[in-house]
């Protein structure tokens, strides 16, 4: 009796301790500490007014249906301080200005892409986390920090897989939402801030409803996490948006049974000069542009009905309502078409060497310009004639290009089953969705692509979307982007993209494998196999962030499976696995790089010199 009443004993302890670790962890998540910047510098992208359209323009989204008065609310598990605090959204990497103030777009004071929107129906307002969250990125050197409009964020955003010692957005906020509902002091404080002089007749409704959210939050993380969909952390700056939205789409709406793990994150790529791509996405997948800004809402959290009351599949008259705001997407589409590449800050970082990077120049037109230089296409030979410029970008195959193929393989492989839906051919024939290298008589609704699937889906979203916001054809062609069909093609490849601003968005590669600009043209023993990510840091000789051990940061290892660094190498002897061009020494290198600084940037570059560029070579022959 006396050994089993110690076992007891023990087994209470070391679940207190446990306890007690975790609760340690959740009041301290692993997160970098935030220095406000002495100054933040905009670098003359578009005008102040086009950025507070970018920033605070609402897409639609939801975060499982949170209130947007409930996140500016919200208190810190162990604190009366608030959530949404931006000093502490700036710890997951959330972009903020010293200088900013709470405004009619941003009445909350919240970071750059934290907006909100009106429900119709209920006319809740509603959490809305918009394109600019994950496509604005920021450099800090010496105290200041250099916004970059449409760069590459560096945030932990989500992640919703518990970890021991958090550190991700979605995993915080659901430990906050917890507190409150449990601990009746702070629910109390939170119901009178929501609800005010309404707090008696409506705590109740209140606590009902913030009940259903924090359900759907914690029930997403622990189906994330049993199932193991998400094996690869993301940590800073990437997220596996396209294996997410398949989860999201197939998975949690349709069947269990098409849940697929999702083991390839990428980086955000910047989205200056987007609207001129003929098409997007890393392995150029999609070609419309609402329809990509329509996938990527619903990435994100936009509503999406797919099935009646019953659960019964929805007749084609009837499909898909969503909350997708076609009006705000169109509006953001049309402004980022003002946003230039960022310029080189030399009063910031410092001075370009123009000698080096006329060298430069000469070294770019004769190892890069092949697959990065934009193409515009003669209006003949466009896919939307009325595009001008188009550029036409090459799409290089995973076996040339050598590149981690784990996200152009998970798209090309993945299947699933959408037989629910009740879907037949004809009714797809006359959805606006163009197919590349396939047709419809191909398609199996047992086992169907991603991509396809979500381009069928992303057409039903926007017939209703446009019918229910009354919007006539000829209005249509223009928001749709030039009259473009949903176009939808699967290439096991990455697409390269031009090189204007290419300083200002690191780390490198579709997966951020390659930390700066001087490894990414060095030969793959040079690159760092593990790095440490997080820190806005920048290092303005290698243009990239720096990778040192520092408070809060991520272990980025190369080892884990796509997160491979191999690829886009240059290096002497055979144009094979992935080398794609002769080795460069150390000096051309920093000739690329500080090339690469002024480029696009018409007064420093009409300060290079002349200099012949060789001729480019395919290297030794190599065929048995």
């Amino acid at each position: 009796m006396r050994i089993l009443r110690r076992a007891l004993y023990l087994i209470v302890l070391l679940a207190l301790s446990a306890g007690a670790v975790l609760l340690y962890y959740i009041a301290n998540p692993n997160l970098p500490p935030f220095a406000k910047p002495s100054q933040v510098h905009y670098l003359g992208q578009w005008d102040e007014q086009a950025r507070q359209t970018y920033y605070y323009t609402p897409q639609g989204t939801q975060v499982k249906g949170l209130r947007y008065d409930w996140f500016t609310a919200l208190e810190l598990p162990f604190s009366s301080d608030k959530f949404a605090a931006p000093d502490y959204l700036a710890r997951f990497g959330f972009l903020t200005d010293p200088q900013q103030q709470a405004s009619a777009r941003n009445p909350g004071n919240l970071p750059v892409g934290f907006a909100r929107h009106q429900d119709v129906e209920s006319g809740a307002q509603f959490l809305d986390i918009t394109c600019a969250a994950c496509h604005t990125g920021e450099l800090r050197y010496r105290g200041q920090a250099i916004r970059i409009d449409g760069g590459a964020a560096l945030h932990s955003l989500a992640s919703t897989v518990p970890t021991l010692k958090g550190g991700s957005f979605g995993q915080a906020l659901g430990m906050s939402m917890a507190f409150t509902y449990y601990n009746p002091i702070k629910f109390r404080r939170f119901a009178k801030t929501v609800l005010g002089d309404n707090y008696e007749q409506g705590k109740e409704q209140l606590r009902a409803d913030f009940k259903g959210v924090l359900d759907r939050l914690l029930g997403t993380a622990m189906n994330d996490w049993h199932r193991g969909l998400y094996p690869t952390e993301e940590g800073f700056g990437r997220t596996d948006a396209f294996g997410r939205i398949a989860n999201s789409v197939f998975g949690d709406a349709i069947d269990v049974s098409n849940y697929r793990v999702a083991n390839a994150p990428v980086s955000y790529p910047q989205v200056w000069d987007i609207w001129k791509f003929d098409w997007v996405q890393w392995n150029g997948s999609a070609m419309q542009p609402m329809a990509r800004n329509i996938g990527e809402a619903l990435g994100v959290g936009a509503t999406l009905h797919l099935f009646d009351e019953n659960g019964g599949p929805l007749t084609a008259e009837q499909r898909y309502p969503s909350s997708v705001r076609l009006r705000d997407l169109h509006t953001l589409e049309e402004t980022l078409k003002q946003l230039k590449p960022p310029t080189w800050p030399q009063a910031v970082l410092g001075k370009v060497d123009l000698e080096l990077a006329s060298q430069g120049r000469a070294l770019f037109s004769e190892n890069c310009a092949y697959c990065h230089a934009p193409d515009p296409k003669p209006r003949d030979e466009r896919l939307a004639a009325a595009r001008d410029p188009e550029w036409r970008m090459r799409i290089v195959p995973t076996r040339i290009i050598g590149t981690d193929p784990t996200t152009a393989d998970n798209i090309a492989d993945h299947r699933f089953d959408i037989r629910k839906l009740g879907w037949n051919k004809s009714e797809l024939g006359k959805l606006d969705v163009k197919l590349f290298g396939t047709s419809l008589d191909e398609v199996d609704f047992a086992s169907i692509s991603s991509a396809k699937g979500l381009a069928y889906v992303t057409a039903y979203v926007e017939d209703r979307a446009y019918q229910d916001a009354g919007i006539q054809p000829r209005e249509r062609w223009r928001m749709d982007g030039y009259g473009l069909a949903i176009g939808v093609q699967e290439k096991r490849g990455y697409k390269a993209r031009p090189l204007h601003g290419i300083w200002a968005t690191p780390p490198f590669l579709h997966n951020g494998s390659v930390p700066n600009l001087f490894q990414l043209l060095s030969p793959v023993p040079e690159r760092d196999k593990q790095f440490w990510v997080g820190s806005f840091e920048y290092d303005p000789k290698r243009a990239g962030f720096l990778t040192e051990p520092f408070e809060g940061g991520f272990l980025f290892d190369t080892t884990v499976t796509g997160n491979g660094n191999r690829g886009h190498e240059f290096r002497d002897g055979c144009r094979v696995d992935g080398v794609i061009g002769r080795a460069l020494a150390p000096e051309e290198r920093w000739a690329l790089i500080e090339y690469l600084k002024v480029m696009g940037d018409a007064p420093l570059e009409s300060q290079l010199q002349p200099v012949e560029a060789k001729a480019w070579t395919p290297g030794p022959n190599c065929q048995l």
